[in-house]
C-alpha cells in the first residue's frame, strides 16, 4: 500500500492552513498558507489553475483570511520539507488514511480508469478481459493496474509512464495523448487526470470506464482527505468544519474538472454524490 500512496501524492498534494485553529504555540493563523506543486495540472499549478488551486481558495473564503502559496513539487519528501518544515499547515488531497499526518474524514473519491476510442469497439470492462493480452496497454509505472496486470502475465504489451515525474520526463497528460495518437490502444489512467485531459482535449470520442475495486491487495479507488501535522487536532477539526459547510462548492470544482466521482465509503460523509447530465460518476455495483 505504502508504494501505491507514494505514487498517488505524486499528483494529489497541496497545503492550506486554517487562521482560526488555536496552536499549541498560541496565537491564531492569519493566513491561508498552501503549499502547492508549481506544476502540476489538473491538480495546482503556479498560475491557479488546477482543481486543487480551486478548493484552496473555497476554503479561504470560508475562513475568511488571505490565500498565500509556498511552491515545491510533489515528490519524495514533500512531507519533511514542506509540512514538518513548518512551510506550510495543510495537505488537500491525500489518500485517506496516509500515516504521515493526521487526515480529515474523507470529502472525495475517485479511482482508476480505462480509456479507448469508442471507435474501436471494445467493450474492456476489467483487467481480466483476454482481449488485453492483444493490445497495447499505456499504464502508470507501479500503478494498482500496472500490478494487476503484472500478475496477470500481462507484461510484454504494456506500455510504462512516469505519474511521478521530475518535469524533464512524461506530463501527466501523455498517456491520453499518445491513446489519441494511436501509440497505444488501451490506457489504464488515474480518473482525475483522464477526466481532465478527455474535456481538455474535446475527445468525447474516448470511452471512460471505471476500474472498480477487484482484490482488496491491490485496490483502485481511493478516498481523500487533508491532513495536517501530527497532533494538530484543532486545524483537523476547522477544516472538516469548512468543508461540511461549503462540500457542495467543493464538489463543483471536481466535477467542472472532470473528476470521476464514486460514492464514499466512510459512514462519515459531506452528502451524497448526484449525477448531472454529462459528468462522469461511477456507482458500486
Amino acid at each position: 500500500m505504502g508504494r501505491r500512496l507514494v505514487i498517488l501524492t505524486g499528483l494529489l498534494l497541496m497545503t492550506i492552513s486554517s487562521p482560526l485553529a488555536w496552536h499549541a504555540w498560541g496565537g491564531h493563523i492569519k493566513e491561508l498558507r498552501v503549499c502547492g506543486d508549481p506544476d502540476n495540472l489538473p491538480f495546482s499549478n503556479k498560475k491557479l489553475q488546477g482543481f486543487e488551486n480551486k478548493i484552496a481558495e473555497v476554503i479561504a473564503k470560508e475562513l475568511g483570511v488571505e490565500l498565500t502559496y509556498y511552491w515545491w513539487p510533489h515528490q519524495r519528501g514533500l512531507i519533511r520539507r514542506t509540512l514538518r518544515a513548518g512551510q506550510c499547515d495543510v495537505l488537500i488531497s491525500i489518500p485517506e488514511g496516509w500515516d504521515p499526518v493526521l487526515w480529515t474524514k474523507p470529502y472525495y473519491r475517485s479511482g482508476y480508469v480505462f480509456v479507448y476510442p469508442k471507435a474501436r469497439g471494445f467493450q474492456v470492462k476489467s483487467l481480466d478481459d483476454p482481449i488485453l493480452r492483444q493490445l497495447k496497454i499505456g499504464a502508470y509505472i507501479n500503478s494498482p493496474p500496472a500490478e494487476a496486470l503484472a500478475e496477470k502475465g500481462i507484461v510484454k504489451n504494456v506500455v510504462g509512464y512516469n505519474l511521478l515525474y521530475d518535469y524533464k520526463q512524461d506530463r501527466p497528460g501523455k498517456i491520453i495523448e499518445d491513446l489519441i495518437a494511436g501509440e497505444i490502444d488501451v490506457a489504464a489512467v488515474w480518473g482525475p487526470v483522464a477526466g481532465y485531459f478527455v474535456k481538455k482535449l474535446n475527445a468525447s470520442y474516448l470511452e471512460v470506464v471505471p476500474l472498480l475495486d477487484g482484490d482488496p491487495a491491490t485496490p483502485f479507488t481511493f478516498e481523500f482527505s487533508m491532513g495536517v501535522k501530527e497532533g494538530d487536532k484543532a486545524l483537523k477539526a476547522d477544516l472538516e468544519q469548512a468543508i461540511s459547510k461549503r462540500q457542495a462548492e467543493i464538489r463543483k470544482v471536481l466535477e467542472d474538472y472532470g473528476v470521476p466521482l464514486l460514492p464514499l465509503l466512510a459512514k462519515e460523509q459531506f452528502g451524497p454524490v448526484k449525477e448531472r447530465p454529462g459528468q462522469i460518476i461511477y456507482h458500486r455495483d
